[in-house]
């Protein structure tokens, strides 16, 4: 099978013209109960020696919240299959996150969130963003949502953007667990996810499974995770002015691959050099590399939709405030 055909369960139909070598998974949908407990534990993990420690480990509560919301979340109906093959038929992500008709489970989400975090030591203005969530309007609410997903937040809204971008993670991760995986395919922009149209927030070249050294990209709302050719721009999908960069001294395992052609970078994650590198914890985690690159006259692929990243300037002060992030200062030089 390949790329842009039918998702398969199990093996992938057709011949073998490779010899013997297993061609990718065009795509693996999210599971639930895995995707924020693993984020939490390796945020938890990084954490410890990190500049930006009290921010990790408030971003790994803030996972281990979504996890609790993901289980607690009641059932709700995603689109039948009738509505996938429409959509899967004229090439459209049948969860598309700019159009989707919410179901009101997500603001449930949000609450169980907001309980979970109430148990929990966090920062006196991160509580107090939660209380002005508390009180707000539904219609509020979903207006903020929308604005999330059509990437119109304003700076002001940043802080209560992170809550409702980490609710809308946990509804569209149990909407996209529940699709047809046979029935789905990868979309003719590749650099968009096959069930919800968003972009991804990093990508993990693999070093075991059926086929080592395939690179998948990871939604940034549904946790989908879709192969994408390597050494290719996920931007602009040029070949000639790609190059590798990072942070002199570390290992290795977290590179920026920069485009020459459309001057923007994505995080590449590689797990040959590290097996427990997680595409949503490591992201939060290398913010210097986002920096470093940035600095160097490249702009991020795409928003990180818990930090706002590339949609006009991530809300640093904000972090420096609440955890004395250090803003600032000389970066590294990146090679």
């Amino acid at each position: 099978m390949r790329q842009g055909e039918a998702a398969r369960k199990g093996e992938w139909t057709g011949g073998d013209p490779l010899g013997g070598v297993k061609a990718p998974e065009a795509l693996t949908l999210p599971d639930p109960a895995k995707r924020f407990a693993r984020s939490a534990a390796r945020l938890e993990a990084l954490s410890a020696g990190h500049p930006m420690s009290e921010w990790l480990r408030f971003m790994a509560q803030l996972a281990q919240a979504q996890h609790v919301a993901a289980g607690a979340l009641r059932p709700f109906a995603g689109p039948d299959q009738a509505a996938v093959d429409q959509a899967v038929e004229a090439r459209m992500p049948p969860l598309a996150a700019d159009g989707h008709r919410r179901d009101p489970a997500w603001r449930d989400g949000l609450a169980i969130l907001f309980d979970d975090v109430d148990n929990r030591t966090i920062p006196p203005p991160a509580r107090a963003v939660i209380e002005d969530l508390r009180n707000c309007e539904m219609g509020a609410l979903e207006t903020l949502a929308d604005e999330l997903l059509h990437g119109a937040v304003a700076s002001a809204d940043a802080g209560a953007a992170l809550y409702v971008a980490a609710a809308l993670q946990v509804y569209f991760t149990r909407l996209a667990a529940g699709l047809p995986a046979a029935s789905l395919r990868l979309l003719p922009q590749r650099q968009l996810c096959p069930c919800c149209g968003s972009t991804p927030v990093s990508g993990v070249v693999t070093a075991s499974g059926r086929s080592p050294g395939t690179r998948y990209l990871h939604c940034s709302l549904c946790a989908t995770a879709w192969n994408h050719v390597r050494a290719t721009c996920i931007t602009c999908g040029e070949t000639r002015s790609l190059s590798l960069r990072g942070i002199e001294g570390d290992s290795g395992s977290i590179k920026a691959e920069t485009c020459n052609e459309c001057h923007t970078y994505a995080k590449m994650l590689y797990q040959a050099r590290d097996m427990n590198v997680d595409p949503f914890a490591d992201d939060l985690a290398t913010l210097g590399l986002d920096l470093m690159v940035a600095e160097a006259g490249w702009a991020r692929h795409a928003p990180n939709p818990l930090l706002l990243i590339g949609s006009g300037g991530h809300h640093s002060k904000q972090l420096a405030a609440t955890f004395n992030v250090p803003e600032g200062g000389r970066c590294p030089d990146v090679t």
